[in-house]
């Protein structure tokens, strides 16, 4: 059953419609604007998880998110779908402030692959096919493949029809992420949100995804929550997160040069005699 699923998404907090809300315009484009956002959970204003963060983001951009434990990279994005909202500040799709608009027309734009993967009892093509039921066989397999599932899910007993045991008992973490993967990428979300997503994928598997997002994202919007720095590299902004606020965003070429944060998570991961003024 889809029990697992339900139980996750009624564990987040309540976010209420206004009365009479209007849907988000399907001709949105996704193009955010974070303007001075504020977070606190629970309303406290004790310590601040977000502070001051403005961002502009462009249709068709690859952002990633990079910052130490803490930092606030899944508060940040979670922003997004609404599942909190902001403390301080607006976050704006398009022009449209997300508290104004109905959390339904928000979410059925957005492709979310949580850091914990989220899979059901059930086969695996229920799994992929969790957020658009009615898919053919022929968009399941374009999507699994996209995430670089389709070959191990061909090993498996009975391929697509092979039955996931209880969150996902049978399959290996890295498994379960592309499975999750497949399923947003099926929704063709105009945003895409990976959570450190692809943290439990050999870096080769994830480069591949890597070139399949290029081309399934065109001119859609992803955000990259990461912790390796491999996977960011080719983003077109890169948003470094330091105890909830930004300490720096550029390309990566850009921060090699002007960030000293970036820079030392670039040396610590692949630095080998790296000086702050090596090519990237």
């Amino acid at each position: 059953s889809s029990k697992r699923v339900n139980e996750l998404l009624e564990t987040v907090p309540e976010v209420q419609d206004v009365p009479g809300a209007p849907a988000l315009p399907e001709t949105a484009q996704p193009r955010l604007r974070f303007e001075n956002i504020g977070f606190h959970y629970n309303g406290t204003t004790e310590t601040a998880v977000l502070q001051g963060i403005n961002l502009a983001i462009e249709p068709g951009q690859t952002v990633a998110i990079l910052g130490a434990t803490g930092a606030g990279k899944t508060t940040l994005v979670n922003l997004i779908p609404r599942f909190y909202d902001v403390t301080e500040g607006r976050l704006l799709v398009d022009g449209a402030d997300v508290r104004d608009v109905t959390q339904d027309s928000l979410l059925s734009r957005i492709g979310v692959v949580p850091q914990e993967t989220v899979l059901f009892t059930g086969t695996v093509r229920d799994n992929i096919r969790y957020g658009r039921p009615d898919a053919g066989q022929d968009e399941v397999e374009a999507a699994a493949r996209a995430a670089q599932a389709h070959d191990f899910i061909l090993d498996l007993p009975d391929g697509y029809d092979t039955q996931i045991e209880e969150r996902g008992g049978n399959l290996s973490g890295g498994q379960k992420q592309r499975i999750a993967i497949a399923r947003a990428l099926l929704l063709h979300p105009d945003i895409l949100i990976l959570d450190d997503s692809t943290s439990a994928v050999d870096v080769e598997t994830e480069t591949k995804i890597q070139g399949y997002l290029e081309t399934w994202m065109a001119g859609r919007t992803c955000f990259m929550v990461a912790q390796r720095i491999s996977t960011v590299l080719k983003a077109d902004k890169i948003i470094v997160l330091d105890r909830g606020r930004v300490a720096a965003e550029g390309t990566h070429r850009e921060l090699l040069q002007s960030s000293p944060i970036y820079q030392e998570i670039y040396a610590s991961q692949l630095g080998d005699g790296f000086n702050g003024s090596q090519p990237a």
